[in-house]
């Protein structure tokens, strides 16, 4: 793949892991916890590792002269929609549906790059992308008819999808001159904050302690999801084209609906298993891609 080392193939191994293992734990962490209370809780604690770990690193989270308004930009598409979002639609439907809709954002991608940018996109890129909508659309099969009594839920994590795909296509697109870890530590205090407001003025008659369980699920999301996640995907949707970055994590969709099996109850059918095919078969157009792809 495109300039990664093997260290980043290490890097993208667990982010699939622990992305896709967070379906189920966010579906606990909001099963009776209000979800943008969750979230918001989640972020403060992330916060804080990210920025102990730029201290550790050395890193700057100064950020520079007139760039403020550029990490305003990225910060909406890519954390602040996308995580509003699907974290109110996890809530309303299952953990793997959920993940599966999510991770539809690489071909909101494609129509991004193509409508805002005018992007060309290479015959195998739209293989790939074939590849795990089949496979998106094969598990969607099975649960037509609870979505049909989730509409919102259903909406909501395309919509963060959509947006997700269109933050990933303006991440690739921007030139900032920042490190990472810096940049992911700004657009995460700034989702914070809006988080914040958000939690107050729609959930502050729900607001309570969590329990031992839902701290857990608020630990894992801190350290895990935003205090490694975030930063390992941003330096990949810095470094990779838009296509082969959102293709490259196809695999956590299904990882998210075997952990939700497992740890929720909810049994696998046949089109989970032909779907894994499939979204294998789409990591592959891109893993396996020559180096001089034209993308």
């Amino acid at each position: 793949m495109h300039g990664l080392t093997r260290k980043d193939y290490l890097l993208l191994a667990l982010l699939i892991l622990s992305w896709g293992v967070n379906w189920p734990v966010m579906k606990v962490g909001v099963r009776d916890f209000p979800p943008l209370t969750f979230r918001m809780l989640s972020m403060v604690g992330g916060l804080v590792v990210i920025g102990l770990a730029a201290r550790m690193q050395g890193a700057s989270l100064k950020v520079p002269a007139g760039t403020a308004m550029t990490v305003i930009r990225l910060a909406i598409p890519n954390m602040l929609v996308w995580h509003a979002l699907v974290i109110t639609g996890v809530k309303l439907l299952s953990s793997g549906r959920a993940a599966i809709l999510g991770y539809t954002m690489p071909a909101w991608a494609v129509l991004s790059g193509l409508v805002f940018f005018g992007d060309r996109i290479s015959g195998r890129a739209l293989l790939g992308i074939v590849l795990a909508m089949a496979g998106a659309a094969l598990l969607l099969s099975s649960e037509f008819s609870q979505m049909s009594g989730q509409p919102l839920g259903t909406l909501l994590v395309l919509g963060a999808a959509a947006s997700w795909g269109f933050g990933t296509v303006l991440m690739k697109r921007t030139r900032i001159e920042m490190p990472t870890i810096s940049l992911t530590f700004w657009m995460l205090a700034l989702t914070t904050s809006v988080m914040c407001v958000l939690s107050l003025a729609l959930e502050r008659s729900q607001w309570r302690l969590p329990n031992a369980v839902e701290w857990a699920a608020i630990a894992y999301n801190a350290a895990i999801i935003f205090g490694f996640a975030h930063v390992v995907w941003f330096r990949l949707a810095r470094l990779l084209p838009p296509v082969m970055s959102s293709l490259s994590v196809m695999l956590i969709p299904v990882i998210g609906t075997f952990s939700g099996a497992w740890m929720l109850g909810e049994t696998p059918q046949w089109q989970d298993y032909v779907a894994m095919l499939l979204i294998l078969g789409a990591m592959s157009t891109v893993l396996l891609a020559p180096r001089r792809q034209d993308q």
